[in-house]
């Protein structure tokens, strides 16, 4: 019977998220295979961790995808991007934690398309009035994005039942990040002067910065 390579990852962050350091053999009973198989799928842990974050991408992605987040009201497809994201969120713990999956300059490109997606998400609801502007839309985008990992953290060590993760990461986020009514007035925040990558813009009265990339994230 073939192996599923996707069953194996999800197997292996499961006993890496809560220890970085498990041997090969745990991973490989966690997975229900021989230590031989998980050798001839992956030569090596180097090999299985940057698997695992490769699929975490891929996933994220996808959710990003199928929640539409390009297209509509903002606050709509960030809600649409909790449920879509949600199930993965070990995943997405994973790649908030694993900071050696970035030294690889592949893998660090594919999370900055990433962030990216999110960044315009963002600086596009600011734009309509719906997310706050003091709240820088890079900063917005990262916390969003641990917020989701600590739900995966929270998952697996009982502090959050699943039924309820998406509830929760949708209230928590948006009570924060929603603009007050009485705010919505206000000027939409322009796009920063001279830029056109929405990965970079920046909006005008924001007093806060923050990296646009993964390494040294720790664990929420």
């Amino acid at each position: 019977m073939a192996t599923d390579r996707d069953t194996v990852l999800e197997a292996a962050v499961g006993v890496l998220s809560r220890r970085p350091t498990a041997h090969l053999d745990e991973i490989a009973r966690a997975a229900g295979i021989s230590r031989a198989t998980l050798h001839r799928l992956f030569p090596g842990r180097d090999a299985l961790i940057r698997e695992v974050g490769l699929l975490g991408l891929r996933r994220f992605a996808a959710a990003l995808d199928t929640a539409e987040v390009e297209e509509g009201d903002a606050e709509a497809a960030l809600r649409r991007l909790v449920d879509a994201a949600v199930p993965d969120a070990m995943l997405c713990a994973f790649l908030a934690g694993e900071n050696q999956l970035y030294e690889h300059d592949d893998i660090n490109d594919l999370w900055e398309g990433q962030i990216a997606r999110l960044h315009t998400l963002f600086l596009r609801g600011q734009q309509q009035g719906v997310f706050r502007i003091e709240l820088s839309a890079a900063w917005l985008s990262e916390a969003f994005f641990d917020l989701v990992a600590g739900v995966g953290w929270s998952i697996q060590d009982g502090r959050l039942a699943p039924r309820d993760a998406a509830f929760s990461l949708a209230e928590l986020f948006l009570g924060g990040a929603l603009r007050r009514p009485d705010a919505r007035t206000a000027t939409p925040v322009p796009s920063a002067p001279g830029t056109t990558d929405p990965s970079t813009a920046a909006h005008s009265t924001s007093t806060h910065s923050t990296a646009d990339h993964r390494p040294d994230t720790d664990k929420p």
